[in-house]
């Protein structure tokens, strides 16, 4: 899945609002990821983006086979029931109120013409696979907010989709039952082998993932990365690594409280060193100066905006 300097940009009571500014991202078959934004970021006009339910306004943007920028509305319906699972924060927009969680993951196979033993088979399957068989002849009402968002994942896997997005899945929940729908899209990554894409506000949803993007005002703003590492006794910790991201143009956007705290703002002042960036405000605070890191164990390519220049 890659986005090349997409864009979109819609009407909103006449007025322009470009929701995605030339954004790049590139996410791997197989990886777990969550988007992270605030609200008005873009994150929720990239996911329907991606998920075809929307089209995009210029740049590119490929998923698999597919160009998102080339497709006829008839191949934009044949890529969301072949290529791409939903869910939606709402779990009314996801189950039918009128069918048990078995009858709701067997619907959207139904309607794929699979026949009735394989649709009971497959639908019995993905519950047990999600935690839930329990629910199997329940309703919607008869189950928790955790166990219909958990249904609802298993009616986004019934097809096989290569691509599995969750807007805002956890958004209704309490914590106990948010842990429980993250699991079951580790789930639906690790063992049932689908590429799960999160969009979420929840910084604590990044916890559970191996790489997390947050977007500010329609552009990657930073990844964070985490793997696990092993030190000489066969110990393992999960080490959590900070990128900021810069785009084509040369244009990275530094965290928000980095220039909070280092007042940086409008003009500031640059120099290329061996190994590194350096950037200062155009009058650096007081903090900033005494502030020094002078460590000749910087890693490469760290941007130094707290010391000036002799």
């Amino acid at each position: 899945m890659a986005c090349d300097n997409l864009v979109r940009i819609y009407q909103a009571e006449g007025i322009e609002v470009q929701a995605l500014q030339g954004l790049d991202l590139l996410i791997d078959s197989g990886e777990l990821v969550a988007i992270v934004g605030a609200s008005g970021s873009g994150k929720s006009t990239l996911l329907s983006v991606l998920s075809g339910l929307d089209v995009p306004t210029a740049g590119r943007v490929r998923v698999g086979e597919w160009d998102l920028m080339a497709m006829t509305g008839r191949e934009r319906v044949a890529y969301r029931r072949s290529m791409v699972g939903f869910v939606w924060q709402q779990t009314a927009r996801n189950l039918v109120p009128y069918l048990t969680a078995v009858e709701n993951v067997a619907f959207p196979q139904a309607l794929a013409g699979v026949r009735g033993t394989a649709r009971r088979q497959r639908s019995t399957e993905l519950l047990d696979a999600l935690g839930i068989g329990h629910c199997a002849d329940r309703r919607p009402g008869q189950m928790s907010g955790g166990e219909q968002q958990r249904v609802a994942i298993g009616v986004a896997l019934a097809n096989s989709p290569q691509i599995l997005f969750a807007d805002e899945p956890t958004g209704e929940l309490d914590t106990a039952s948010s842990d429980e729908v993250l699991d079951a899209l580790r789930a639906a990554n690790r063992e049932l082998g689908a590429t799960v894409v999160i969009v979420t506000h929840d910084s604590g949803v990044s916890e559970h993932v191996e790489r997390t993007v947050a977007i500010r005002d329609g552009r990657t703003s930073s990844e964070v990365v985490r793997r696990t590492h092993t030190d000489e006794h066969g110990a393992e910790r999960v080490v959590a690594e900070e990128y900021a991201m810069l785009d084509r143009a040369g244009r990275v956007q530094l965290p928000r409280e980095y220039l909070e705290v280092l007042e940086l703002s409008g003009r500031v002042r640059l120099a290329l060193e061996a190994s590194h960036i350096a950037v200062w405000p155009d009058r650096a605070p007081k903090a900033a100066r005494h502030a020094r890191t002078d460590s000749p164990d910087r890693p490469a390519g760290l941007v130094n905006a707290s010391e000036e220049p002799s």
